[in-house]
């Protein structure tokens, strides 16, 4: 009896825009939440340019990494930058120290993600 496993491609490695695109998009979310929560802007992490250079260093397991992780980040952020707009357009100021809490928890995770490639 003959079996037939199917082959499985590859995953697509990640292009250096989506990349990138994922980490301004949560940046600029970030900035839109950050109203006082914590130490201003998220400008320190605008590491771009930074990241266009290392990219194609980096090699395609630390690209799939970075994949893999800036899209638990997103997903993640998403979630808690919701929940506090929710907050708001209810009429309620979100709670001060969750607000610090979350953004200072987007801000480690956008560091470590970058991390991954600049490394």
């Amino acid at each position: 009896m003959l079996h037939l496993l199917p082959q499985h491609e590859p995953e697509a490695q990640p292009d250096y825009a989506e990349a990138v695109s994922r980490l301004a998009s949560v940046r600029h979310a970030l900035r839109l939440v950050d109203g006082g929560f914590a130490a201003g802007p998220a400008d320190d992490l605008d590491a771009d340019e930074e990241l266009a250079a290392a990219w194609p260093q980096a090699g395609e397991a630390r690209h799939r990494w970075f994949d893999r992780r800036s899209a638990r980040l997103v997903e993640t952020a998403a979630t808690g930058i919701e929940a506090l707009l929710s907050q708001r357009q209810k009429g309620r100021e979100p709670h001060r120290a969750a607000s610090e809490t979350l953004v200072g928890e987007i801000r480690r995770e956008l560091r470590e993600v970058a991390g991954i490639v600049l490394a």
